[in-house]
């Protein structure tokens, strides 16, 4: 999926689990729908010209992910939830 794709808003009960994982940084295992998996602290959600975004920090760093990019998340405390779209 690429920058210029247009954007499909994930399911409101996925975006809440998101939203409740930034609230308390969790530290997620994040899959993407690449293939890539990654770990990363949820640290806020936000959108940009009619796009919502995950930030989270890896390595001491700040990145952003599309949420239509993410395949799935998993936490301990909530489980793995597997995205889904509108």
């Amino acid at each position: 999926m690429s920058i210029n794709d247009t954007y499909q808003p994930i399911n409101c009960d996925d975006y809440d689990n998101l939203e409740l994982a930034c609230q308390h940084h969790l530290l997620l295992q994040l899959t993407l729908k690449n293939g890539e998996t990654l770990k990363a602290e949820a640290a806020d959600l936000f959108l940009r010209k009619k796009v919502e975004y995950l930030l989270y920090k890896s390595h001491g760093e700040q990145h952003e992910v599309r949420l239509d990019n993410i395949e799935s998340f998993s936490h301990p405390e909530i489980g793995t939830i597997t995205i889904t779209q509108n």
